[in-house]
């Protein structure tokens, strides 16, 4: 097995401990006596669900509907699967949660709300509130997401600017209501996945305001005026800790970065391969976090005493990029160019870095690898490292050293995947 191998058979196998057909039958729930509404969000929203039709009792009622991204589909039987827009939301996302939320308050005490929730969801089950138009959500979504702020600073604002998210999609249902939630964030919180539409919400409008002064965000009137409201109690706050919506729900973690992580570092140890967790809860800007990976895989290069290769530098997380160039790429490509300038074709060092939704930013990819030969490669094609990354276009530089990793949708979703190897 080849280097190259080896880091791309690692990232398989932290997927699938998030697969969605593996992880979902364990914690189905009991039918009810009435029936039982499936309704969800995310990028393995699909998955989700036909993981659900397949181990549900064919003798218990079922219908739904989920939302997932363009592209996530799958075929089903049963629950009705409608694409939409991420990362920006959309008009379909739009009308499939209200579908949802008119679904969900019909349900009577006995019957059961399955909610089914991933990575993606906060963009897919938009419903903006009442005076909020959804192209005005669209431009502040975009200006956040460029702006370096943190997906839990992102989903404060969103939980406020939504008739469905914050806790307000389990507010408005009269049935129990048992969600499986497959974690993209950082501290697997429910209220940040998905932005949390049956999670009791512990921020304010004023945590929102905050929020975009705080990234300098030209926030479109509509929305200035809705979050000025709301923190002056003319609109009513998101469901709170404590509060008597909750009583009967239950947010269950099914998936998560840790899991992934534990199942890499199992197939590095199969293969002789010691390991070093660096966590799963890895923030900051995507360029700094690499620059001190570098510096921990220069150390085990140059002292072996603690550390003796080959070795693996594993983490997971949720790195920022604060976008001030015109290029195209993700965190995890932008990560690898800075470790790869950093490394300065460290001699036996390689490099994953991928989204385990299949998807890095916006692009057709994972993510990337970086080799010891990246940079001579680099040059000989006559691409400066240094000016790809100033110009935040990590997709372009690995594009031309053909060391894009396209997976395409994995259907799941427990944010992004990094292991460095040291031989």
């Amino acid at each position: 097995m080849t280097p190259r191998e080896c880091l791309l058979n690692s990232f398989k196998a932290a997927v699938q401990a998030a697969d969605p057909k593996h992880i979902i039958p364990p914690h189905l729930p009991h039918p009810p006596k009435g029936r039982t509404l499936v309704v969800g969000a995310g990028k393995a929203a699909a998955a989700m669900v036909l993981a659900v039709e397949n181990h549900w009792p064919h003798d218990s009622l079922l219908d739904g509907l989920v939302v997932t991204r363009y592209g996530h589909s799958l075929p089903t039987r049963i629950i009705k699967v409608i694409e939409a827009g991420h990362p920006l939301p959309d008009a379909n996302g739009m009308h499939a949660s209200k579908q949802i939320l008119s679904m969900v308050k019909q349900l009577g005490p006995e019957d059961l709300l399955l909610c089914l929730f991933s990575g993606g969801g906060s963009s897919l089950l938009s419903l903006p509130i009442s005076g909020v138009a959804l192209q005005d959500l669209t431009d502040l979504t975009h200006q956040l997401l460029r702006s370096g702020a943190t997906i839990q600073e992102i989903n404060t604002v969103r939980k406020h600017l939504s008739d469905i998210q914050g806790g307000r999609l389990a507010a408005a249902c009269h049935a129990p209501v048992h969600t499986l939630i497959i974690s993209d964030v950082t501290g697997d919180d429910p209220t940040h996945i998905a932005s949390g539409p049956c999670s009791p919400d512990p921020t304010t409008y004023a945590d929102a305001l905050t929020v975009l002064a705080d990234y300098h965000i030209n926030t479109p009137t509509s929305i200035q005026q809705a979050l000025l409201a709301g923190n002056q109690q003319q609109l009513e706050e998101t469901p709170k800790p404590g509060s008597h919506f909750f009583a009967q729900v239950e947010n269950r973690i099914i998936a998560s970065a840790h899991q992934s992580l534990l199942a890499a570092q199992a197939f590095f140890e199969k293969n002789n391969i010691a390991t070093l967790m660096l966590g799963d809860t890895v923030t900051g800007e995507a360029r700094e976090v690499a620059k001190a990976y570098a510096a921990l895989a220069n150390e085990i290069k140059q002292y072996t005493q603690s550390l003796k290769p080959p070795v693996a530098l594993l983490s997971g997380g949720e790195t920022t990029v604060t976008v001030k160039g015109q290029g195209r790429g993700g965190r995890n490509t932008e990560f690898l160019l800075s470790l790869l300038i950093a490394l300065n074709g460290l001699d036996k060092t390689y490099a994953i870095a991928c989204d385990t939704d299949g998807i890095d930013g916006s692009e057709n990819n994972a993510g990337a690898i970086i080799t010891p030969d990246s940079l001579n490669r680099a040059k000989a094609l006559g691409v400066r490292a240094d000016a790809y990354l100033a110009n935040n276009d990590a997709y372009g530089f690995f594009e031309q050293l053909d060391d894009l990793v396209i997976s395409g949708p994995t259907y799941t979703n427990v944010n992004d995947y990094r292991a460095i190897v040291i031989f």
